[in-house]
């Protein structure tokens, strides 16, 4: 990563370096956190434990000087313990708004999968809406508000698997896995003293984050690229090892990665390869296989990948425009 920044927006290489002090391995994870912050979606993070993913998370959180918060889901919280609850103050004689952590601007929520679906769904709405409900009323959240959510694929028990439509609410997932025997030769160096992460300082504030989005909404769209992403999305609704296909939502949604990934670039405009990029990790999550190709251990990456070897990526852009 070191060596590529001078590749990238220089607002965010700086992020990208911080990150690279505290994570050994995990550029392109770095990379597609923050291609999902500046497309105003949301990312989950799923592998097993101890390979970084929280980590990953605060090293990010720590890079902006926003208001960070951690929900640890556990089940036995409540949806008031995420949105937060109005008390009876007896002095004024009325009901004051105790803020919950979604309030914040960049939120972990630390095994999402943990929680009752109830509580799952406070979440979740807030995610969508941009909004949540207290008492009836509708609560504006912060701007920016970005959600990170790790959940742990190994251990089923107790759990509450977050269905599909509600993981369509996330713009990419990502996994961590293991790093090589190279790399955490050096993670062990790194924290034989201090941990790395105390010594990260932000380098973007709440305002330059909000309007790096606003460029990011900017960055222009060929109707070539946009006939490449239909392209991809149709062959996941026709693909025999599919039983349920990518819906218009992920189209938006690998548009607008795109869109950001190209702003990282340092580029106004979009090209096929970017789409490329990023496919696997906005559509993968958004299909639901059939029976016989799970069976045959076929998974939804090799599907996106089928699709991706079997379309053909667009060279020349629409000269009627």
């Amino acid at each position: 990563m070191s060596n590529q920044t001078f590749l990238y927006h220089p607002k965010i290489s700086e992020v990208l370096r911080n990150i690279n002090k505290v994570m050994i391995g995990k550029d392109e994870e770095a990379l597609l956190s923050v291609v999902a912050l500046l497309a105003k979606g949301h990312v989950l993070l799923e592998d097993v434990p101890g390979v970084g993913k929280t980590m990953l998370v605060r090293t990010l959180a720590k890079s902006l000087d926003c208001d960070f918060k951690r929900i640890q889901f556990t089940p036995d919280l409540l949806p008031s313990d995420v949105t937060g609850v109005s008390i009876y103050n007896p002095k004024t004689l009325e009901f004051e708004f105790r803020p919950g952590p979604i309030l914040g601007n960049i939120v972990l929520a630390d095994e999402i999968n943990r929680t009752s679906p109830k509580t799952q769904s406070s979440l979740l709405e807030g995610m969508e809406e941009t909004n949540i409900t207290v008492d009836g009323e509708a609560v504006p959240l912060q701007r920016p508000f970005f959600v990170m959510a790790t959940q742990n694929p190994i251990e089923y028990e107790g759990t509450y698997p977050l269905p599909e439509a509600q993981l369509d609410r996330f713009l990419l997932k990502l996994k961590m896995g293991y790093p090589t025997d190279k790399q955490e030769m050096e993670m062990l160096a790194r924290t034989s003293g201090s941990h790395p992460i105390h010594e990260v300082e932000a380098v973007i504030t709440r305002d330059e984050l909000i309007e790096l989005q606003h460029q990011v909404e900017e960055v222009y769209v060929d109707s070539t690229v946009h006939r490449y992403i239909v392209d991809l999305v149709t062959g996941t609704r026709k693909h025999e090892g599919v039983y349920l296909g990518v819906s218009p939502r992920g189209s938006i949604a690998l548009m607008k990665a795109a869109k950001a990934y190209a702003f990282i670039k340092d580029r106004d405009y979009v090209l096929p390869d970017d789409v490329k990029f990023l496919a696997a990790n906005v559509l993968s999550h958004r299909i639901i296989l059939t029976s016989e190709t799970k069976f045959e251990g076929t998974t939804a990456e090799d599907i996106v990948s089928d699709i991706l070897s079997d379309i053909v990526v667009p060279v020349q852009r629409n000269v009627s425009e």
